[in-house]
């Protein structure tokens, strides 16, 4: 049951927020359909140019205040990529692109620009396992082998990786367009380079693989000399949907069983950058709520290389530019028009005001009312999403700007995975979304409650109490409770 003084707290926000300006309701309402909107899929393959590009399609992003015991002083965020991995995706799997930056972005002051940034780049080095070919002498050949392993893997044991992914992990603080990089280091050999554990490629491959990719968890040591956690590598994907009955025309019943469709994507994986930060460290003196999202660039000049080589297929130059943005779910994939989406991918969270004009007047509440028979509501603008999802609640993480983009009151007491609400805000816990975002938080079934009126008077909103849900369940007791959080990909073979 919802908490009355959470229910009373975000409604009362649509009447402390009618004197705002148009442009700022309209920029609102951009945060709010983007999350309104998540009911088909998370973010992927959202854009016409990111398809071209999957290695830096950005799928989710997560924002929490970690609830593993004894890490109440931390916030973790979880930036996952390159989407719809296929378990059995060999030989070559899912790396990461070396030619790109992928970065984890925070607003710290309330203005909507990152002034902390994580900076993940990425490099393959090709050890080149080659084997003798022939027995005969003076007729043998060694040639290089064709795959990516030539042997079992193991914690500790990765001689038989015939191409080891490696990365380093940047902080890069920003004030007044200056940036100042400096590097994080592993905090038990001070190296600045990290390895990626392969992709799951199956049972016979890696045995215990679950040994195996803890191995690749680091203690991390931060620039003011504080310690966080470090994760990159393949994971089962955490976000849970029936894809292609969703955008068949919404061919769901959203007022059916919160558990009644299967999840077509269970078995998909996806490559994830996980961070685990003190509190501390992220946040300001005095502001405790932070604004975060993911991106990814690519220099502005690529050349084909011929021949191309392992290391150099292409030669890249110019200056970076970002391709691939990430806060809320489905901002890009179901609000923006389709002439803007790329245009979406490349902007920044200050400048969203742009694309104000897709959402103003939400149209998957009228879509619902065409097909299912129930009542959209009849306020507009809908002042009652600008603090849901724009500006953050008054009172749980409101921080003074405008923009999309997950904010996160990192006061908040975090809550044990077994007493966690997947209906976060809306089933009275404070420490869900859209206070961030955690694995367990059902975006979707809130996204479509809040579109359809939950916060707003039922005169304006007469099925705006109905429970809406797109049939694919998801909660905490289906991840883990301790770093990463993210469960182990699904294998390739077993």
């Amino acid at each position: 049951m919802r908490s009355n003084h959470l229910q009373h707290t975000m409604k009362s926000t649509r009447f402390s927020l009618a004197a705002k300006t148009g442009a700022c309701l309209a920029l609102g309402a951009v945060g709010l359909f983007a999350i309104v909107r998540s009911a088909p899929a998370s973010s992927h393959r959202e854009a016409p140019f990111i398809t071209e590009h999957p290695k830096v399609d950005a799928t989710d992003f997560y924002l929490f205040n970690s609830y593993e015991a004894g890490r109440e002083g931390f916030v973790t965020a979880v930036a996952n990529y390159i989407p719809l991995q296929e378990a059995y995706g060999g030989p070559n799997y899912y790396t990461m692109d070396p030619e790109a930056r992928y970065e984890i972005k925070f607003d710290r002051d309330g203005d909507a620009l990152e002034d902390l940034t994580f900076r993940f780049q990425f490099t393959n080095t090709l050890r080149d396992i080659a084997l003798q070919v022939g027995t005969n002498p003076g007729n043998t050949k060694t040639v290089s082998i064709p795959l990516r392993n030539v042997g079992p893997i193991a914690a500790g044991n990765d001689g038989n990786v015939n191409d080891v992914e490696s990365y380093t992990l940047d902080c890069v603080f920003t004030q007044n367009g200056h940036e100042t990089v400096v590097p994080v280091r592993n905090a038990a050999t001070n190296a600045k380079v990290f390895k990626k554990p392969i992709d799951n490629i199956g049972t016979k491959s890696i045995p215990d693989y679950h040994a195996y990719a803890q191995s690749h968890i680091y203690d991390i040591k931060l620039p003011d000399g504080s310690l966080g956690r470090l994760f990159v590598g393949q994971r089962d994907d955490p976000f849970v949907v029936n894809l292609g009955e969703a955008f068949d025309l919404v061919h769901l019943n959203p007022l059916g069983p919160v558990n009644g469709r299967e999840d077509v994507i269970a078995d998909a994986n996806v490559t994830s950058l996980i961070l685990e930060l003190p509190k501390s460290f992220l946040t300001l003196p005095g502001q405790p709520i932070v604004g975060g999202w993911t991106t990814a660039s690519l220099q502005q000049v690529e050349r084909l290389l011929a021949p191309p080589t392992y290391a150099n297929p292409t030669s890249n130059a110019g200056p970076w530019r970002q391709v691939s943005r990430l806060g809320n779910p489905l901002v890009n994939e179901l609000v923006i028009g389709l002439k803007d989406k790329d245009k979406f991918n490349g902007s920044r969270p200050a400048d969203d005001a742009q694309f104000a004009d897709y959402v103003t007047n939400p149209t998957l509440p009228e879509l619902l009312e065409v097909l299912f028979g129930v009542t959209a509501p009849n306020q507009f603008p809908r002042t009652d999403l600008v603090a849901v999802f724009a500006t953050g609640v008054p009172g749980i993480n409101m921080n003074g700007s405008f923009g999309e983009m997950l904010r996160l009151n990192t006061s908040t007491p975090a809550v044990p995975a077994a007493q966690q609400s997947n209906l976060g805000v809306l089933g009275g816990d404070a420490a869900g979304f859209p206070n961030g975002r955690r694995l367990g938080d059902d975006v979707v079934d809130m996204a479509l409650r809040v579109v359809m009126g939950v916060l707003l008077d039922p005169a304006v909103a007469p099925s705006g109490q109905l429970p809406y849900t797109d049939g694919a369940y998801v909660d905490a007791t289906m991840f883990d409770s301790v770093f990463p959080y993210v469960r182990d990909p699904f294998p390739g073979a077993q």
